[in-house]
């Protein structure tokens, strides 16, 4: 079959089409025909080297499709049902063996293409508006790219909770799409000299609760003189490079902050878990609090490209890698 590949870590370029030997379920796993696989800066991060995979691998953590085999003792699934996955390295790829336990069903009306594109950043959503920073109605909120898959999905809910929301991005173009999902306010990041100042301008004034970055290296210093005393700083990623180490008594010297890094797989750890918070994605979904919006989708040869086209920030909303290329020259027809 056909899957991409990484034999060395390294920028876009590391990411080679291979033919690779079909991979069969073990016990407790199915084989999944892949029909879509999100691409995430989680995916640049193993490719990177920084979150380590032996090599070689292939990368893509995010992935839907249906259900062609299973091994031994599987009871969560079976052949022909529609799955959605995440945390699970192996998407960009014709096939993937995934751990039973770990699959989602999919509902009747939700799509292949809609889940690989909402379940990461949907699920990392829900645990960081409702574990990370439990979002009240009333506060105001800064979101850092807010123009990005992620900073959208954020904007919609915190909006959908009752709060509101100070988004940050890059050009004109991506304030509009951080508006329509629903920010209040929209700094461009390029045209301020203190981001925090102009924060609490539009704040009456005043620090924030929280703040949700993304972004790291580069809004680290401004998202935590962002905050209000005893604030929250959400440190979810990390697109623009690692933090560097920082002495804690800054946190107090802040005014008493707390700072949090997580990880979605703590928030899913257990099967029940990963299934409520699926459902709700779900639900958001159909309620249309969240618009799921797939801007780029790309056939495996082209996996470089989506890697290249997400880290230079070229595009908004959501970026799929799609191993049945002709699948994407029919869906442009049928948009055409």
């Amino acid at each position: 079959m056909r899957a991409i590949q990484v034999y060395e870590v390294g920028g876009p370029e590391v990411l080679r089409e291979a033919e690779v030997d079909q991979p069969r379920p073990g016990p407790g796993e199915a084989m999944v025909e892949v029909a879509a696989s999100g691409v995430n800066f989680l995916d640049v991060y193993h490719r990177e080297g920084r979150y380590s995979l032996p090599l070689p691998f292939t990368p893509g953590a995010e992935g839907a499709g249906t259900v062609v085999e299973v091994g031994p003792g599987v009871a969560d699934v079976a052949v022909g049902d529609r799955v959605g996955w995440v945390e699970i390295p192996g998407t960009y790829a014709e096939r993937a063996v995934v751990d039973s336990s770990r699959l989602v069903p999919l509902p009747d009306d939700i799509g292949f293409e809609t889940a690989a594109a909402v379940l990461l950043q949907g699920m990392t959503a829900h645990y960081l508006v409702k574990d990370a920073y439990p979002v009240q109605g009333g506060d105001t909120v800064l979101v850092q790219a807010a123009a990005g898959g992620m900073g959208l999905l954020l904007t919609q809910l915190i909006t959908h909770l009752g709060g509101r929301v100070i988004g940050t991005t890059s050009t004109t173009a991506k304030a509009e799409l951080a508006k329509r999902a629903g920010a209040a306010e929209v700094i461009l990041s390029s045209a301020v000299d203190d981001l925090a100042a102009e924060v609490r301008r539009l704040n009456g004034g005043q620090g924030l609760p929280v703040v949700f970055d993304g972004v790291g290296a580069h809004t680290f210093d401004a998202s935590l003189a962002s905050l209000r005393t005893r604030g929250h700083l959400v440190l979810f990623g990390a697109a623009s490079g690692a933090v560097p180490p920082f002495d804690p008594i800054r946190l107090a010297h802040g005014g008493s902050l707390t700072l949090i890094r997580p990880s979605l797989g703590d928030f899913i750890a257990d099967r029940s878990e990963l299934l409520r918070r699926a459902a709700d994605v779900f639900e958001w979904v159909r309620s249309k609090a969240l618009e799921v919006t797939v801007t780029g989708r790309y056939a495996l040869s082209e996996a470089a490209q989506a890697h290249s086209d997400l880290e230079a920030r070229r595009t908004t909303g959501k970026l799929l890698v799609i191993p049945d290329a002709a699948a994407i020259g029919r869906r442009e027809e049928t948009q055409s």
